[in-house]
């Protein structure tokens, strides 16, 4: 039996990057999957139609997830076609870098709103359908960085960390429901953002990771699974670090 056999999962930014390598990666274990995008409607829905090929249950709906009122209107249309929600992934984020001698308000509030904002708008929604199963994973993408910071990330880092709080918090309120809240903190992982990095900034990177190589999304994707599933069913309140010994 796949791992994730007749769950739902709702997955917010999962069009692109870790987020898709999520979908696919619980899609293929056997959840009906749920995804949120913000721009390319081409690609969610090219990512839905394949694995609509492949037998499996992969809707991708439009939503921005720093937004309540999306939210609000969202859980109600995943439970209109799938009819519960098991796991939520808190996976939609952005950048916006600078130092914070330069940063303006609309560089601070962007970050925080897309990144955490939308931690609470999500999670306030699906954790009213999983009390009322009596079960539910709820799973929030924060960062190594969110654990010790970066120069030029103070807006960044700040959204992160408040994620990490947050879900701690939140595996207190609703443990004695069977409702389980953890992060995973990704490091350096591979992406279109890294991959347009010069030889000797990558170097410079590795230079900091004991393993010696940058992660890559499905490594990502594959912790988000077994945190998904029955296997995980003692861990709450947790920050998993997936990156390669940076954080060590």
């Amino acid at each position: 039996m796949a791992l994730l056999e007749g769950k739902v999962a709702l997955v917010t930014g999962g069009s692109r990057g870790i987020g898709k390598a999520i979908v696919d990666a619980f899609a293929a274990e056997g959840a009906s999957v749920a995804f949120t995008y913000l721009s390319s409607r081409e690609r969610a829905e090219g990512i839905a139609e394949e694995w609509k090929a492949k037998g499996r249950n992969v809707v991708a709906f439009y939503s921005d997830a720093s937004s309540y009122v999306h939210a609000e209107s969202l859980v109600p249309s995943i439970l209109e076609q799938f009819g519960r929600i098991d796991i939520l992934v808190n996976n939609a984020g952005i950048t916006n870098d600078t130092l914070l001698l330069r940063m303006d308000e609309e560089q601070w509030d962007s970050v925080i709103d897309t990144n955490l904002k939308s931690v609470f708008n999500m999670t306030k929604q699906c954790i009213k359908v999983m009390l009322r199963q009596k079960s539910g994973s709820l799973i929030h993408m924060s960062s190594v960085v969110g654990m010790f910071g970066n120069a030029g990330q103070a807006n960044y880092a700040a959204s992160k960390a408040g994620i990490i709080g947050f879900s701690k918090s939140i595996a207190k309120e609703v443990g004695s429901r069977n409702i389980r809240s953890n992060v995973i903190a990704p490091g350096f992982i591979e992406s279109d953002m890294t991959g347009e990095l010069d030889e000797n900034t990558r170097k410079a990177f590795l230079s900091n990771v004991p393993l010696g190589r940058l992660g890559h999304a499905d490594e990502v994707a594959r912790l988000a699974a077994f945190l998904a599933s029955d296997q995980s069913a003692y861990i709450t309140g947790q920050v998993i670090s997936i990156c390669g010994g940076l954080n060590t």
